[in-house]
């Protein structure tokens, strides 16, 4: 289906033409005066250059062009030369009844779809999450369910960082604990042992401590780097006790991503292109592109059109260790040889931006990505506290999510649980719902590159922007349409018909912007687009709904064209709400 806005332009474009005038002007936008009009043209205003005419003379010659139009019910011209557009009735139900009617409601599918890699995630194992992570889960979950939408092939990576110096930290504190263990003994020749000789919550203690010892003790650290040399150089123990770190951690990662509604397609961290490496400096190296500075292997990446330094990016340290550049730089490469994107996305901290600039020049220059393949940094902003800082706990340390979403669902608990609604583990069930909107709605309805204040208290009201106001909406017409049916009345056999008041108007004018909305929320990877679409679109059906007696309604076509809307409204909102990564309950 087309877009409802390019229908109304070409509509105007034929009465520019009819009256002798170039289609080009005809070009309809929203009314900023939404108190005046619906839509408007300011084309006779951009044509009286052109054609040597006063504008209100060209606007007057195309509205008396408009007066037997199928789509315009009113066209008024102002001075000094607007088109003032009202659309008809029976124009905006036939769109919304072709929508209720096509596969993702008349959304038109791209001629040829991209492949689309996001990168998105990035935990270290070992580690729990915390405040930190959210954004990037958040926003790369919507994107990656946007981009698969709109008919795009995406795969989702979470990008693990599970070979550096903190794995090197882990086996030197477990040594230091528990020396005996086969893992260390470089006589061993068995098998070793299944079971991992820790658990989750052991392992997410060792880490920090062992952080801590290495800052202190440089002994301790150098023990640290020589167990992470180990490691990387196939030691059998060393790969071995690896492993169950990774099983441990990423059983428990799997389980907290879970509760977000957050999966991947790809669970590949920074070790899976560990051999990559070698091959990728020895290409750069031959092609001419890396060389030595100071020690270190770099490759330039400064451009003449620069206003600020963009200093080299370095491929491995005077010691001869890759860096994050490097195992990243051969991510790409292997992307590009198994997975052949035609984009790769990174959700990631803004502050990382000059770090991909550096990245991406440097896969460019080096020949690891095609010509046409895009590879884009979408920064976010950071969440914070009240007080306007990073979001901490109360005692002024890193939160853990698993934290933060325990005590938005307790607080939901406590809302729905006063309110009276349901108790028991109905209540429960439904807290986590809502409290999940609470959080994701919270996080995406703010552009992704700003800062934004997390507010609990607001963020968990049923009333305003927020998440739970938008479950509420859904769940209204949910209990409206079960209403329905215990009336006897089927809704998903009735028929739309053209509105009869202004507020079911609006709410049909609402629903008919879908399908530019969604275009521009996946060409932007804009996920705040929906949520703003959502707001509006339940305003807009409250309003309605507010001045509607629907279940008592006499006039049982008037009754079942009503039903349809709240049919597809309710459709609507619950695929959006699903593209933003939380579903609705049946009863709040």
């Amino acid at each position: 289906m087309k877009k409802i806005l390019d229908l109304i332009t070409e509509e105007m474009q034929a009465a520019f033409e009819a009256a002798g005038y170039a289609k080009e002007l005809g070009r309809v936008t929203l009314s900023n005066r939404p108190d005046l009009c619906e839509y408007q043209c300011n084309g006779a205003m951009a044509g009286a250059k052109q054609y040597h005419k006063a504008p209100i003379m060209i606007a007057n010659e195309v509205a008396a062009h408009c007066a037997d139009s199928r789509v315009f019910s009113q066209v008024t011209s102002v001075a000094p030369g607007f088109l003032n557009c009202i659309v008809r009735p029976e124009f905006v139900a036939d769109y919304v009844r072709q929508m209720k009617e096509s596969d993702k409601f008349g959304l038109e599918m791209p001629e040829k779809s991209e492949k689309i890699i996001i990168d998105y995630g990035g935990p270290n194992v070992a580690k729990p999450l915390h405040v930190g992570h959210l954004r990037s889960a958040v926003i790369g979950e919507s994107v990656k369910r946007i981009a698969r939408f709109c008919g795009n092939e995406v795969i989702g990576d979470i990008h693990l960082g599970d070979w550096g110096l903190q794995m090197g930290l882990v086996i030197t504190e477990l040594q230091e604990r528990q020396p005996d263990l086969v893992y260390f003994d470089p006589d061993y020749a068995g098998e070793y042992p299944k079971e991992a000789p820790f658990t989750v919550s052991e392992l997410e203690e060792i880490y920090p401590t062992a952080s801590g010892k290495s800052k202190e003790d440089p002994t301790y650290k150098e023990k640290a780097m020589q167990a992470t040399f180990k490691l990387q150089s196939g030691v059998p123990g060393y790969r071995a006790l690896w492993q169950h770190i990774i099983n441990v951690s990423v059983a428990d990662l799997k389980k907290n991503y879970e509760r977000l509604h957050v999966d991947f397609d790809l669970w590949n961290g920074e070790s899976s292109v560990h051999d990559e490496i070698p091959q990728m400096v020895q290409e750069m190296k031959d092609g001419g592109y890396a060389h030595e500075s100071e020690g270190a292997l770099v490759v330039d990446v400064k451009e003449e059109t620069d206003t600020k330094e963009i200093p080299p990016c370095m491929i491995l340290k005077s010691d001869g260790a890759s860096l994050y550049n490097t195992t990243d730089l051969a991510t790409i490469r292997m992307r590009m040889r198994e997975e052949k994107p035609d984009r790769i996305i990174y959700v990631v901290d803004k502050r990382q931006e000059l770090y991909f600039t550096q990245v991406f020049r440097c896969a460019r220059k080096t020949g690891l990505v095609n010509e046409d393949t895009r590879l884009q940094f979408l920064g976010f902003g950071t969440m914070n506290g009240k007080d306007g800082k990073p979001f901490k706990t109360r005692q002024g340390g890193v939160m853990r999510l698993e934290s933060l979403l325990n005590e938005i669902e307790e607080e939901m608990y406590a809302k729905i649980c006063e309110s009276g609604s349901m108790e028991g583990d109905l209540a429960r069930e439904t807290a986590e719902q809502v409290a999940l909107s609470a959080v994701k709605y919270g996080d995406l309805s703010n552009q992704a590159s700003k800062d934004y204040i997390f507010d609990i208290e607001r963020f968990t009201s049923f009333e305003g922007d927020t998440g739970p106001y938008l479950l509420y909406t859904i769940v209204r017409m949910k209990s409206i349409l079960n209403k329905y049916k215990e009336q006897g009345g089927n809704p998903d056999s009735v028929t739309l018909s053209a509105p009869v008041s202004q507020s079911e108007k609006e709410l049909m004018m609402e629903l008919a912007k879908f399908n530019a909305m969604m275009q521009a929320a996946n060409e932007e990877t804009a996920p705040h687009k929906v949520c703003a679409y959502l707001y509006d679109l339940a305003n807009a059906l409250n309003h309605f709904y507010h001045e509607t007696k629907i279940l008592t309604e006499q006039d049982a076509e008037k009754q079942a064209s009503w039903i349809a809307l709240l049919v597809i409204t309710r459709d609507v909102m619950e695929t959006c709400i699903d593209l933003l990564g939380f579903s609705a309950p049946e009863r709040m």
